[in-house]
């Protein structure tokens, strides 16, 4: 018989991100992040190739990248109010760490696992920050996509965003959400 863990599993059966606008100051510090992008890190990794890194972003670099995709929503036309929460994002967000999918060549292990890989990152640290008290929240929209973006981030061509999540302090618990009906979802299979 398994041996069960119902705290783990009712923190999971009831986790729930926080929106990114409730979350403010005090943020994680490298001390408090560390185990959090230990247990990120913890993620399934068929043939242990590490396809995915991490990039934080404090305060200044936050209101650079702010500044960033100001700049790039102007010059790709991005509609004004689109534009506004995109910015708003990272110039409020108390911290935000990028997670990004750099998949190795391999001759076993297909590219598109290894974007699962760097999404089940996203999760991880998603439910590291929450188990562990913070307030965080998985976001990407448009300027995760932005080529001039991500170059200035420090990207190579054969690497992208799989999602930047923002970690924090609640300033409000939000109300629940209807959750998929699995019977909808679920089926059954037999030969």
């Amino acid at each position: 018989m398994p041996t069960p863990n119902p705290a783990a599993l009712e923190f999971l059966l009831t986790r729930r991100s926080r929106p990114w606008r409730t979350l403010c100051l005090p943020a994680p510090d490298r001390d408090a992040l560390h185990p959090l992008l230990t247990a990120a890190a913890r993620t399934p990794d068929h043939g242990k190739l590490e396809p995915w890194r991490f990039i934080v972003l404090e305060r200044p670099a936050l209101d650079a990248m702010a500044q960033m995709v100001a700049d790039r929503g102007g010059v790709t036309g991005v509609e004004p109010e689109k534009l506004s929460k995109s910015q708003a994002e990272y110039a409020t967000s108390p911290l935000a760490v990028v997670v990004v999918a750099a998949p190795k060549p391999s001759e076993k292990i297909p590219q598109m696992e290894q974007h699962y890989s760097a999404g089940a990152v996203c999760l991880a640290l998603l439910n590291a920050a929450l188990a562990a008290g913070w307030g965080a929240n998985w976001l990407s929209g448009w300027p995760s996509r932005d080529p001039e973006i991500t170059a200035w981030l420090g990207l190579s061509e054969t690497e992208s965003i799989a999602g930047i999540i923002h970690i924090g302090t609640e300033s409000a618990i939000p109300p629940d959400r209807p959750r998929p009906d699995l019977g909808k979802l679920t089926t059954w299979f037999t030969p």
